[in-house]
């Protein structure tokens, strides 16, 4: 059987970032140690952590935790939390990723000036809710799709300015934004979609189109690899969502002559070459 297995697969910067940071302070046994929720989404990776002592901040509960050093998640948090931690002595060390933290700027700098924020994402991602909170004021929508797009309205003639979740499907993006264009607003559109994710899309919509059979690796609750799985879906019908090798019943590649293998941002190397392996077996 012949693999194919995406070079953009995997562990993108900020992620990389994100997890170094909590190896490092392992290392250095700074104890207690928490991460404000899921540093990543995956839960292979929290569950090691865990094992190696590291706790996770139930979010909305930091009162309940003696006080220690907290890893900001990957996805970032709200201002509100950042205040609060450091109201309560907790010691913080930054992991959000530097794309996302450049939208916080964004948006706290265009609201500022009296600009209505429409952020394109999902409004139950920690990202988007993250970026919410660095919002000046309660001016702003979310938009998710097609749907809210066209009910998206504003009875004032402010300047909108449009940003986006880093992982947000780039095509649907641009669709979007379209949808508000044609209502003859006065916009600024900030594509902050991660090029790494774009270009993540792109290899992952290539190779689907070329194999028999398509693999997408990740945790369920990944919004990168959920978007993963859709644009694959599009391309290869037998597309498969698993988030280990385990999950992969080798039954079902039988009689495939050519599979193709993707991973969200947050999955380990060592996952993705398991599941090489096994195709490969």
């Amino acid at each position: 059987m012949e693999v194919k297995v995406a070079n953009t697969a995997g562990f993108c910067f900020g992620v990389q970032r994100a997890v170094d940071l909590v190896n490092k302070n392992i290392e250095e046994n700074i104890s207690p140690l928490y991460t404000y929720g899921p540093i990543i989404h995956n839960e292979e990776v929290v569950n090691d952590f865990q094992s190696r002592g590291v706790n996770v901040m139930e979010e909305g509960h930091i009162d309940d935790y003696e006080k220690g050093t907290v890893i900001i998640r990957s996805h970032g948090v709200t201002r509100k939390v950042e205040e609060e931690l450091k109201s309560r002595g907790f010691e913080i060390i930054d992991a959000t990723c530097p794309f996302v933290k450049k939208i916080h700027r964004a948006v706290d700098e265009h609201s500022k000036l009296g600009d209505y924020i429409v952020i394109i994402g999902n409004p139950d991602h920690p990202e988007v809710i993250g970026i919410e909170g660095w919002i000046n004021g309660d001016q702003y929508s979310v938009i998710k799709d097609e749907s809210s797009a066209k009910d998206f309205s504003l009875s004032d003639d402010r300047r909108i300015c449009i940003v986006s979740q880093t992982t947000f499907n780039h095509n649907k993006f641009k669709d979007l934004v379209e949808i508000i264009n044609q209502k003859g607003y006065d916009i600024i559109v900030l594509n902050t979609i991660c090029d790494a994710t774009n270009k993540r899309q792109i290899e992952a919509e290539e190779i689907a189109s070329q194999v028999d059979a398509m693999i997408v690796i990740g945790s369920k609750n990944s919004s990168n690899t959920q978007k993963l799985y859709e644009i694959c879906k599009t391309k290869c019908n037998d597309t498969y969502y698993i988030q280990t090798a385990c999950d992969l019943n080798a039954a079902d590649l039988g009689s495939i002559e050519s599979v193709g293998i993707t991973a969200g941002a947050s999955t380990p190397n060592n996952i993705i070459e398991e599941v090489q392996k096994k195709c490969q077996n």
